[in-house]
C-alpha cells in the first residue's frame, strides 16, 4: 500500500488523530504524513472533515429530519447524469447524492428542519426538474449505523436475564 492510501485509511478510520499518531500508525515521519496530508487537501482529495452525531443522544427537538429519496430520470441527447447531479447537488438541503445501478438513477439523501419542509422540497425543487421522472421518499426513522459508527448505548449484551 502507498504512503497516501496508508494515510488515507488512518484519516478515515479517525480524522483527529494527530500527525504524530498518524506518523506512529504508518511507519511515516510526522513530517512526511503533514506534506501527505497537505497534498490531499490541495489536490482536492480529502474534501471535508466531519463529526458522526448520533442525534438520538442530543437535545430533543435538535434532530433534523431526514430521508433518502429514489430519483428517476429520463436523459435526452444534450442531458447527461453529470448535468442533472450539478443541478442538484447545488441545493443546500442536498446531504449526499449517487448515480446508482438497480430500479432507479440516483440516490439522494436530504435533511430539513421538518417532515414538512423535506417534503416540500423534494416537490417543489427536485421533482419539477424536467429530466426528473420519479421520486420516492423514504424518511429515515433511526440510525443505528454511520459512516462505520454503531450508535447505541454500549451494551452489547443481548442475552435475556434467568432467574430462579
Amino acid at each position: 500500500m502507498s504512503n497516501r492510501k496508508d494515510v488515507l485509511a488512518v484519516l478515515r478510520e479517525n480524522a483527529r488523530q494527530s500527525n504524530a499518531d498518524i506518523a506512529r500508525q504508518t511507519g511515516l515521519t510526522e513530517p512526511e504524513v503533514e506534506r501527505i496530508v497537505d497534498e490531499l487537501e490541495s489536490e482536492g482529495v480529502v474534501k471535508g472533515y466531519t463529526a458522526i452525531v448520533d442525534w438520538e443522544a442530543v437535545e430533543e427537538g435538535d434532530e433534523p429530519v431526514r430521508a433518502t429519496v429514489e430519483l428517476n430520470v429520463t436523459l435526452d441527447r444534450e442531458t447527461s447524469y453529470i448535468d442533472i447531479a450539478e443541478r442538484i447537488a447545488k441545493f443546500p438541503q442536498v446531504k449526499s447524492l449517487r448515480l446508482i445501478s438497480g430500479d432507479y438513477d440516483f440516490d439522494m439523501e436530504v435533511e430539513g428542519d421538518s417532515m414538512s419542509e423535506v417534503s416540500h422540497f423534494v416537490s417543489d425543487k427536485i421533482a419539477p426538474i424536467p429530466e426528473i421522472t420519479q421520486t420516492v421518499t423514504h424518511y429515515i426513522m433511526e440510525s443505528y449505523k454511520e459512516q462505520g459508527i454503531e450508535f447505541g448505548d454500549g451494551n452489547d449484551d443481548d442475552r435475556l436475564s434467568i432467574s430462579p
